[in-house]
């Protein structure tokens, strides 16, 4: 039997897709990021608030938090444009946060590739052939 989504669960989708299509089209202000990501929406159980977890692409840091400051000041129009998109009894009152996991995804991705030339590096200065351990793998498959 497929799984049931809570009314919690179904009001934070929709509420995604309508905050990122309203931050794209609807506000215009120019000190805002054009490239604002909506990565994640939490409603509380009792629908009353609601957290908005927002990246900007290709932003230096200093300016987050005056985005969000943006932001935040233009949330209760942007809830007034959300009570008019969806049918809810209860919009929730909304706040946004940024969300550091893309960030922190691209550092780790970086260390990882560090690593990796590191040994790579040190393969070559050992004298060891880079492609033996993969012409093994295959001799072996076959």
């Amino acid at each position: 039997m497929a799984k049931e989504f809570s009314r919690v669960d179904r009001l934070s989708q929709q509420m995604q897709q309508e905050i990122a299509v309203i931050l794209q089209r609807e506000i215009k202000d120019p000190r805002l990021h054009t490239m604002i990501t909506v990565s994640d929406v939490e409603v509380s159980r009792d629908l009353s608030h609601g957290k908005i977890y927002v990246t900007f692409l290709g932003m230096a840091p200093e300016k987050v938090q005056e985005n969000l400051n943006i932001l935040n000041d233009a949330s209760g129009y942007i809830r007034s444009l959300i009570a008019k998109r969806i049918q809810a009894r209860i919009v929730p009152t909304i706040r946004f946060y940024f969300d550091k996991s893309l960030d922190e995804g691209i550092r780790m991705a970086n260390l990882v590739e560090i690593v990796r030339r590191s040994d790579e590096k040190k393969r070559i200065d050992a004298g060891q052939d880079i492609d033996a351990p993969a012409a093994k793998a295959t001799d072996e498959e076959e």
